[in-house]
């Protein structure tokens, strides 16, 4: 497999979050490398009511501004952090959130991370997935694929995916900028749209 080149993120939001699905997320960490397959991600436009971008650039929001491929972590609710990343070019707010992962290698660690022994619980939502991974908030506005955080491609990603609502969020969840695998046990929650 190989790493995503950075022209990958500089599309096309929506487009560049239904092509992520399937890949790897893989970080190399001091106690061993963990993989999870990307099974879950929300698209994030400059116009949409519910994006950090929609009110302009923030000191906060700058990562999603950068260049394509630009990590963008923050903190939410006073104790978790989710993991996302800049697409389109330099100038317009809009990333990609991972919402969910499958759980590939370094489980054993994922599962000291998170505390649990149930593997679906490991991943199965933004915050939840940056601890079993252990992905620093220093790694926020830096590029993906420079350090130990990188995203792999398989050679065949021929998977059914499902387009629906976002969760979580408050306003602008009626859009249709939530993809994940069809059928997936690991995604974070079912939705009946």
């Amino acid at each position: 497999m190989k790493k995503l080149p950075l022209k990958f993120f500089n599309r096309e939001t929506e487009q560049v979050a239904k092509d992520l699905i399937g890949c790897y997320l893989v970080n190399k960490t001091p106690e061993g490398k963990i993989i999870g397959k990307i099974v879950e991600t929300e698209a994030y436009l400059q116009d949409d009511p519910s994006s950090h971008s929609f009110n302009g650039l923030t000191k906060r929001n700058s990562p999603m501004f950068s260049h394509p491929g630009t990590i963008y972590i923050y903190f939410t609710y006073g104790m978790h952090h989710c993991f996302n990343i800049a697409t389109r070019k330099k100038g317009i707010g809009e990333a990609v959130l991972i919402r969910a992962l499958e759980p590939i290698k370094g489980i054993e660690l994922m599962k000291k991370r998170r505390n649990t022994d149930k593997v679906k619980s490991l991943c199965n939502g933004p915050a939840k997935l940056v601890q079993s991974l252990a992905i620093s908030p220093n790694l926020n506005n830096t590029q993906i694929n420079s350090s130990s955080l990188k995203i792999l491609k398989p050679k065949n990603n021929k998977l059914r995916i499902k387009t629906s609502k976002r969760i979580g969020i408050s306003r602008g969840s009626e859009l249709p900028l939530r993809f994940c695998i069809e059928n997936n046990e690991f995604v974070s929650k079912t939705t009946t749209k």
